[in-house]
C-alpha cells in the first residue's frame, strides 16, 4: 500500500454510515438512458465499485479481519438500497473471513453472488508482492483463491486484479492463463513511472501466452463523497478513443467501500451525461463490452507489451530484510515437505495431507501480500508474519521428518556395533552432490564417514554448534553423493579414516589467508581488503575477476522512506567497510574455510568463503550484525568484463537487466557476461537465498567503482511504515529496520560464453533448500541403502525444472494420484522424459521455451496421465504442446 488522498470512511462512522442519504426508498435506482442528453459523449464508462481492502499495513491483521466484515455488511446493504448497485471483491482470503466469522453475512454475499450482483474477480488468495515470490508461490496462490471459488460459489473467477502490488513479472501472463484468468487489471506502475503508455493492452509473456491487461486510471479507490474527482482524473489519464473505459470508485486501503454519496452522484452524472454514459459494473462485464466494442480486427491490433510492468517502489525490494528470509525458508519447507510426503503416502498407504498443507500455504500466500513482504507495514505486523511463517514452516518441517521416518525404519540397515547410521535425503529432482554438516554424540577418538559397502567418504571434523566440555557432541562434514529425490545410507564409524594411495580424503582442499584452491577453481583474496582478486575457472581459463577494480562493501547514507519511493537506483558513492581480520577455519579433503571479518561504525560483517572439493562454485555465508539507522549497505561483485550484457532470475524465469545502476527487483540469480581483455567471452553468476534488491552497475558507477559490478542491497534501515511526504521530526523516536543480526548465503560462479552453463536456476534451488541428514538405528527392512523416486532425462537446448512434485488437490478414488509441474527455465526448446518409479509411470514431454505443463499421474495403472492446468483442473481444449505416456524404463 502506498498513501492516496483518500484514507477510510470518516472517523467514527461505520461504513454503512458514510455519507448517509435521506428519504430515499428501498430499491431505488437512479438515471436511465432516455433522460441522458443527446448531446452527451458516445462513451461507457464502467464504475467498479470495490473496497480495496489491506488485511495488513497501518494496522494488524486482526483490525483487517474486522474490517472486512464490516464492509462486506456495508455492499451488501447498498444492494439493498440500490438494485443496480454491483460490487467487486477480490482476495478470498477476505471471505473465508468472513465464511469464519459470520456465516449468516456470508450466506447473503453467496446470494448476491448468484444475482451476478457480488462479483469475485482476481482469483488469489491476496494482492501479493508480484516480484518477490517465487513462481509456485505465484501458482498456489490461484490454487488457494480459485479453488475457494469454485467450492463456495460454483465458479472461479475469470478476470485477474492485482490493484496495489509495486510492480509485476514478466511471467504473469502464463501464470494467469494457466489458473483460467484471460485478462488483467492493475494501477501500478502509474503512467508516470514506466514507459508502457497503454489504457489497454495485450500483455504476453516469453512463452507468447497472453492476457488483456487493463491499467487502473488514477486509483482503485475515491473520497466518500461525489465521484467527480475521481472521474475526472481518470478520464484525463485514459485512451478515450475507446468507447468502453473502466474507473474504480469506493471508499479503501481501510476498507469501507462505495458509499450511497458515491452512487449517488453517478447517477446523477449519469443522468446528465457529464462523463459520458456511466453504469455500475464489474471488471468481467468491461472486458467482454470493451472486446465486443472493438471487433477482432480492433482487438488483434491492439499493442503487445513483451516485458514486465515495474515499477513503482523499489526500496520495496530490501525494506525488512528478515520477512524476506521467513518468506524464502517457508516456502522451500513446504515444497520439500509435499514432495516426500506424496512419496510417503504411496509408500505408507496413507493419506496424503492435503489439510496440513494447504494450512501451510495459506499462511505462505497471506504473507506475501504486498504491504506485508515488501516490508512496507507496521512493526508489530512483523511479529504477526513471524508467527504466521514460523507455523507454515513448522507444519512443513513436521510432515517432512514424518515422511523421512517413513522411508528411513524401512531401510534394511544391518548391525555394526559402535556405528551410527545415517540416512541423506535429496529434496531436488536431480543427483545431488553436497557436504552435509552432521552433529552427533561424540566418539573420544574421532570419527569418519563410509557409505553403506564401508568405502570411505570424504569427511573431515568442523566446529560443534554446542560448546561443551564433557566432549559430549562433535561434528564432521562430509559429502554425500544422493540421488534425484531420493535417499542414501552412510555411516559413521569411530577413528580417523584409513588413508588409500587413491583415496580422495588425501587430497585436501587448499587453504590459506590469501588462496582456496581446488581442482576446478582457484581462489585469491586480497589481503588488504578481503575480497576476491582472482576467481579462476581452471577447466576453461576464464577469470572474470582479476583486474576488476572497485569496492566489495559499500556503506552509503539511505534517506528515503520505507518503499523507496521515486528511487531510482541505490548504486550512488559509498564508503567500504573496514577490514579486520582473515582466518582460515578449515582445510580438508572436503572443503577449506576461510573467515574474513568487516567493521563499520556500530555494524560488523563476516563472510566465510567455503570451497569444497570437485565444485565449480564457491560458497559465501554472510552474517550481519547491523546497528546504523537511515543507512544502506550493498555488496558489490565487480568484474573485468567489457561490454557486458545482465540478465536475472524472475518468478519461473528470467529477463535481460540494463546495466545502468537502478534499483530492480529479482529472484535468487544474476549475471553479468561480456569479454575478457583477451577476447573471450565470461561472465559471473551469483546467487543468493535472501535478497532481492540489485543492480548492475557500468564501468565508472557508483563512486570509484572503475569497472562493472553487480550490486545486492544487502540491508536497508529506514523507519518502519514512513511514507514520504511525512517529514520526520528530528528529535521523534522512531524504529528503524534490519537492526540486529541476520545470516545469509551466496554461491559465486564463473563461467566461460553463456550464463546457462553454470546451470544457475539449480544452484539457486540447491542454496535455498540443502539436503537433510537423520540417524538412524539398526534394523531389517525391504528399501535398499540408496533409492531415487523421480528420473528426469532431456535432450535439446533447453533446460526442464521439475519445481513441484505433490499429492493432488482431489482426492483419488485409489490410492494418491501425484501433480508433476515443469518449467523451462534455459529459453530453448526440450524434451523431457520424467519417470516415477515409485508408482511405475513415466511420460515424455515436449517443452517450449520458457513454458510451464502440469500432469496428473494417476496411482491407479488403468487410469491415464492427464494434462492439467495449474489449479489442477484439466486443461481441454488449451493444449500446451505435445506429450505422451511412456514405459519407465525406456
Amino acid at each position: 500500500m502506498t498513501m492516496s488522498a483518500h484514507r477510510a470512511v470518516p472517523p467514527n462512522l461505520g461504513p454503512s454510515e458514510a455519507a448517509p442519504a435521506t428519504n430515499r426508498p428501498s430499491g431505488t435506482r437512479k438515471g436511465n438512458d432516455s433522460v441522458r442528453p443527446v448531446a452527451a459523449t458516445r462513451r461507457t464508462v464502467h464504475m467498479i465499485g470495490n473496497a480495496h481492502i489491506d488485511p495488513v499495513w497501518l494496522w494488524p491483521w486482526q483490525e483487517g479481519y474486522q474490517e472486512a466484515r464490516a464492509t462486506f455488511r456495508s455492499a451488501i446493504d447498498r444492494m439493498n438500497e440500490y438494485d443496480d448497485f454491483i460490487f467487486t471483491c477480490d482476495q478470498m482470503v477476505l471471505l473465508s473471513w468472513v465464511e469464519e466469522a459470520d456465516p449468516e453475512l456470508f450466506e447473503e454475499i453467496r446470494a448476491r453472488a448468484a444475482e451476478g450482483r457480488w462479483v469475485n474477480t482476481g482469483g488469489w488468495w491476496v494482492e501479493p508482492d508480484c516480484n518477490l515470490p517465487g513462481g509456485e508461490s505465484l501458482v498456489r496462490q490461484g490454487v488457494l483463491g480459485q479453488r475457494y471459488l469454485a467450492s463456495r460459489f460454483g465458479k472461479p473467477a475469470t478476470v485477474g486484479m492485482n490493484a496495489d502490488p509495486f510492480g509485476h513479472n514478466g511471467m504473469l501472463p502464463q501464470i494467469l492463463t494457466l489458473q483460467g484468468l484471460d485478462s488483467y487489471t492493475f494501477l501500478r506502475p502509474g503512467p508516470h513511472e514506466s514507459t508502457m503508455p497503454h489504457t489497454a493492452f495485450w500483455w504476453e509473456s516469453a512463452d507468447g501466452s497472453r492476457v488483456l491487461a487493463y491499467r487502473i486510471p488514477h486509483e482503485y479507490c475515491s473520497p466518500p463523497g461525489s465521484i467527480v474527482g475521481q472521474a475526472e482524473k481518470a478520464l484525463a489519464i485514459l485512451d478515450r478513443s475507446f468507447e468502453q473505459l473502466m474507473v474504480f470508485y469506493g471508499v479503501g486501503n481501510h476498507g469501507g467501500g462505495p458509499t450511497r454519496a458515491n452512487i449517488d452522484s453517478i447517477h446523477r452524472f449519469d443522468a446528465m451525461g457529464s462523463f459520458g454514459r456511466l453504469v455500475l459494473s464489474d471488471p468481467r462485464r468491461f472486458f467482454d463490452a470493451f472486446t465486443a466494442s472493438l471487433g477482432p480486427e480492433a482487438l488483434a491490433a491492439l499493442p503487445v507489451w513483451r516485458d514486465d510492468l515495474q515499477m513503482h517502489a523499489a526500496g520495496c525490494y530490501s525494506a525488512h530484510s528478515m520477512i524476506k528470509i521467513w518468506q524464502r525458508q517457508a516456502q522451500q519447507a513446504a515444497l520439500a515437505a509435499e514432495r516426500w510426503a506424496i512419496l510417503a503416502a504411496q509408500l505408507t498407504g496413507t493419506a496424503y495431507p492435503r489439510e496440513d498443507l494447504t494450512r501451510v500455504w495459506r499462511q505462505i500466500c497471506f504473507n506475501q501480500f504486498h504491504d506485508i513482504l515488501p516490508g512496507s507495514a507496521i512493526e508489530p505486523s512483523y511479529d504477526d508474519a513471524r508467527d504466521g511463517l514460523g507455523e507454515a514452516t513448522t507444519i512443513a518441517k513436521r510432515l517432512l521428518t514424518w515422511a523421512h521416518n517413513q522411508f528411513a525404519r524401512r531401510i534394511a540397515i544391518p548391525a555394526e556395533p559402535g556405528t551410527q547410521p545415517v540416512v541423506v535425503f535429496n529434496p531436488h529432482p536431480w543427483p545431488v552432490s553436497a557436504d552435509v554438516e552432521f552433529q552427533y554424540g561424540a566418539k573420544r577418538g574421532g570419527a569418519h564417514v563410509v557409505d553403506s559397502d564401508g568405502q570411505p567418504v570424504p569427511c573431515q571434523p568442523t566446529q560443534s554448534s554446542a560448546t561443551t566440555d564433557d566432549g559430549s557432541r562433535g561434528a564432521l562434514v562430509f559429502r554425500a553423493e544422493v540421488p534425484a529425490l531420493g535417499y542414501r545410507l552412510y555411516r559413521l564409524r569411530p577413528g580417523a579414516a584409513p588413508l588409500g594411495p587413491d583415496d580422495r580424503v588425501a587430497r585436501p582442499v587448499a587453504a590459506t589467508s590469501t588462496v582456496l584452491e581446488n581442482e576446478f577453481l582457484r581462489v585469491e583474496l586480497d589481503p588488504a581488503t578481503g575480497w576476491l582478486a582472482s576467481l579462476l575457472d581452471k577447466t576453461s581459463g576464464v577469470d572474470p575477476v582479476t583486474g576488476a577494480v572497485g569496492e566489495h562493501t559499500q556503506i552509503s547514507q539511505d534517506p528515503t522512506d520505507t518503499w523507496g519511493h521515486r528511487v531510482v537506483s541505490y548504486a550512488g558513492p559509498g564508503v567500504p567497510m573496514d577490514l579486520r581480520r582473515i582466518v582460515v577455519r578449515e582445510q580438508g579433503g572436503v572443503r577449506g574455510r576461510v573467515r574474513v571479518e568487516r567493521t563499520w561504525g556500530r555494524s560488523t560483517m563476516v563472510e566465510e568463503f567455503i570451497l569444497s572439493a570437485g565444485s565449480h562454485t564457491l560458497e559465501v555465508r554472510v552474517t550481519v550484525d547491523w546497528h546504523e539507522q537511515a543507512h544502506l549497505l550493498k555488496m558489490r561483485f565487480p568484474v573485468a568484463l567489457a561490454g557486458p550484457s545482465a540478465t536475472q532470475e524472475i518468478p519461473y524465469g528470467f529477463l535481460a537487466r540494463p546495466v545502468d545502476g537502478r534499483e530492480l527487483p529479482g529472484q535468487s540469480w544474476v549475471d553479468l557476461t561480456g569479454t575478457l581483455a583477451d577476447g573471450r567471452a565470461a561472465g559471473l553468476t551469483v546467487v543468493n537465498n535472501a535478497k532481492h534488491g540489485y543492480d548492475f552497475s557500468p564501468a565508472g558507477q557508483p563512486g570509484e567503482q572503475d569497472t562493472p559490478s553487480i550490486g545486492i542491497t544487502t540491508v536497508r534501515s529506514p523507519v518502519y511504515a514512513w511514507h514520504d511526504p511525512q517529514t520526520l521530526d528530528p528529535d521523534g523516536l522512531y524504529s528503524f529496520q534490519d537492526q540486529g543480526i541476520q545470516h545469509f548465503s551466496c554461491l559465486v560462479a564463473p563461467h566461460a560464453g553463456d550464463w546457462r552453463a553454470a546451470q544457475p536456476a539449480r544452484l539457486a534451488q540447491e542454496l535455498g533448500l540443502r539436503v537433510r541428514a537423520q540417524q538412524e538405528s539398526f534394523h531389517d527392512g525391504p528399501l535398499p541403502a540408496a533409492n531415487s523416486y523421480l528420473d528426469v532425462r532431456q535432450s535439446g537446448a533447453g533446460e526442464v525444472l521439475v519445481t513441484a512434485v505433490k499429492g493432488s488437490e482431489d482426492e483419488a478414488g485409489s490410492g494418491e494420484d501425484t501433480v508433476v509441474r515443469m518449467v523451462e527455465v534455459a529459453g530453448h526448446d526440450s524434451t523431457a522424459t520424467i519417470a516415477l518409479p515409485g508408482v511405475a509411470r513415466a511420460i515424455e514431454v515436449e517443452v517450449g521455451p520458457h513454458q510451464i505443463r502440469t500432469f496428473r499421474v494417476p496411482a491407479d495403472p488403468a487410469v491415464p496421465v492427464t494434462e492439467v492446468d495449474v489449479i489442477e483442473w484439466p486443461i481441454g481444449d488449451r493444449g500446451r504442446g505435445e506429450w505422451r505416456e511412456t514405459e519407465p524404463d525406456s
